[in-house]
């Protein structure tokens, strides 16, 4: 493991990265950011798991965990943000597992130094992370998922006809690009050179997403079609999401900052359940699909629900 180093956020968030095997690609790495939380040291770490076309840089998160005593960790899998190197394809594997090597390797150097560890994640991590964790029965506090992708959304034709068409084409032509519509309009709605409040890289989460091959879509399909059987996750979870989807024509329409606009948040409340047996759900009302960038008044309610939740049945 490399020695860390000053993250491109600034201190005190500090970087270092992961080595990992390479693959038919050539190199790959993930990094592990870090910043300390605020007062002494109290024993407990977060790690937090972005999405799709994502990467670390919510900060407003990570001020929540620190307040509250935890060190906290974010993880930028490989070929995401940090991570991506020049000759990958972007966000890409055949298999969710495939993260498991960083996943691993980043739960292993925590767990060295904390003895109380809460596991978090957003959208496509929300859906890796607890099939990791279910995988591994790690020994965690408990989990906090942001709008996991549970299930895939679209109409019946989508669901059940093309998926299956996609399944397997992805494991015969897994890097077969697939054609998709995506207005940008959740990446303009947070990104503050557009109509949001939010600074990021938009060479690492573009307005308009990234292409995505059947063999990613193959593997995403099989992670929910686990979840549908029912995983255990071996702690607490508290399942977050805004309280409606939206579907605007606009990005000047109210929907755009007030729902999730990438995800139905009502597979998220019927597949929730299927994480463990101890599932908490909260839908926020006014949230947008990462609930942690929602506006200022609904944020706080958001990390109002994890405080609820961490005092009853994490923190002790």
């Amino acid at each position: 493991m490399a020695p860390t180093s000053t993250d491109i956020l600034g201190a005190p968030y500090l970087a270092r990265t992961l080595a990992l095997r390479p693959d038919a690609e050539g190199e790959v790495t993930a990094t592990l950011v870090h910043r300390p939380a605020d007062g002494p040291p109290t024993g407990k770490a977060v790690l937090h798991v972005h999405g799709f076309a994502d990467y670390f840089f919510q900060t407003p998160a990570a001020d929540f965990w620190c307040n509250r005593g935890y060190d906290f960790y974010a993880l930028d899998l490989r070929k995401y943000g940090r991570s991506l190197l020049p000759h990958q394809t972007p966000n890409y594997v055949d298999d969710l597992s495939t993260y498991h090597e960083e996943l691993d390797q980043a739960y292993e150097a925590i767990s060295a130094n904390y003895q109380h560890i809460v596991l978090s994640a957003h959208s496509t991590g929300g859906l890796t992370v607890p099939l990791w964790a279910a995988a591994r029965r790690l020994d965690i506090a408990g989990m906090v998922l942001n709008a996991p992708w549970l299930d895939m959304q679209g109409d019946a034709v989508t669901r059940n006809v093309a998926m299956p068409v996609i399944r397997r084409l992805g494991s015969r032509r897994p890097q077969l690009e697939i054609p998709r519509k995506v207005s940008g309009f959740y990446a303009r709605s947070i990104h503050a050179a557009h109509e949001g409040d939010w600074d990021f890289n938009l060479e690492w989460k573009p307005l308009q997403s990234w292409p995505v091959y059947a063999g990613w879509i193959r593997a995403i399909r099989e992670g929910q079609i686990a979840i549908s059987r029912g995983i255990e996750v071996p702690a607490p979870v508290l399942v977050l999401s805004s309280s409606r989807s939206g579907h605007p024509s606009s990005i000047h329409h109210p929907d755009v900052h007030s729902t999730d606009i990438v995800l139905d948040v009502e597979q998220i409340r019927r597949r929730a359940p299927l994480l463990g047996r101890h599932v908490t759900l909260a839908q926020i009302d006014g949230a947008v699909h990462d609930v942690t960038l929602s506006r200022p008044e609904v944020r706080k309610v958001v990390f109002d629900e994890v405080a609820v939740f961490l005092s009853a049945y994490v923190d002790g």
